[in-house]
């Protein structure tokens, strides 16, 4: 079985996750959160209340998308294209969600197909939407069949310099860290895995790159606020190998932000990244 383009539109299961204050502790250790974040990295340091990373939406929500109803697909050849994740409310260091997702959209790239998904989840306690997500996948090897290509529209960068940068560097055992959320891929742990996958060595998770992306902004344009961090999109453009630097670049215009994450050699590896914040 083939990706199926009439999937298109077609809903999942509802989905229910739970989480503890234990969980949000080890995401923000996972994205390299240290002393300095002790609101994020403790839950019982005096006078400080215990808060949740925004990004840690890609951990709990994203669930009851029909993954099924698209046909099948060769995962060794599928890779992270985009994330997205929209906060309605901040996530707390406990709770319950239920998430219901669709498929938006299934795109013939020629070489390779995209899936695209969406996902609401509400919060069990209050009955509030609390996020939202949307997750692209580029899968190899699947395009070809004639369909849409999909849009093409890239964002115009300001040609001036950015008027924040922030750099973080990540340690060589930083994918050991973040795997513990949920994603025990072993191309971010096994060297044979990784070389079998036409790597040197285990890279770090896409969305590992992409929570410390986050925490940039969130340092940078929020003020460390996870309550004026409104929504991130953005685009996986390269690898990221544990121990490289990476520096976040911000193109602020009012309540909006264009950025890119460089690493130390200056190759992009998160690209066309848009940011609401208030």
């Amino acid at each position: 079985m083939a990706i199926n383009p009439d999937a298109v539109g077609q809903k999942g299961q509802p989905s229910k996750r739970s989480w503890t204050s234990k969980d949000a502790l080890l995401y923000a250790v996972g994205i390299g959160a240290g002393t300095e974040e002790l609101q994020y990295t403790t839950e019982n340091t005096k006078d400080v209340m215990q808060k949740v990373f925004p990004t840690f939406a890609v951990i709990i929500g994203g669930g009851g998308i029909p993954m099924k109803e698209v046909g099948s697909f060769n995962p060794f050849l599928m890779v992270h294209g985009e994330q997205g994740i929209e906060l309605l409310g901040e996530i707390p260091p406990d709770g319950e969600i239920e998430s219901t997702g669709e498929c938006t959209a299934i795109w013939d790239k020629g070489s390779a197909a995209v899936l695209e998904f969406t996902s609401e989840s509400r919060d069990l306690k209050t009955n509030e939407l609390l996020l939202r997500t949307k997750t692209s996948l580029f899968c190899r090897g699947e395009g070809g069949w004639g369909g849409d290509r999909g849009p093409s529209e890239k964002l115009d960068f300001p040609s001036r310099a950015p008027d924040i940068r922030i750099t973080y560097p990540t340690r060589e055992d930083q994918a050991l860290t973040y795997r513990l959320s949920g994603d025990r891929n072993p191309l971010h742990s096994d060297p044979s895995f990784a070389t079998a996958g036409g790597f040197e060595k285990p890279i770090l998770h896409g969305l590992c790159t992409y929570g410390i992306t986050g925490r940039a902004l969130l340092h940078g344009l929020c003020d460390g606020d996870p309550g004026r961090f409104l929504s991130m999109n953005a685009r996986f453009s390269k690898p990221v190998i544990p121990g490289d630097i990476l520096t976040v670049s911000m193109w602020v215009d009012g309540q909006k932000a264009l950025f890119r994450t460089e690493n130390q050699d200056d190759q992009v590896v998160i690209d066309q990244g848009e940011f609401n914040f208030k």
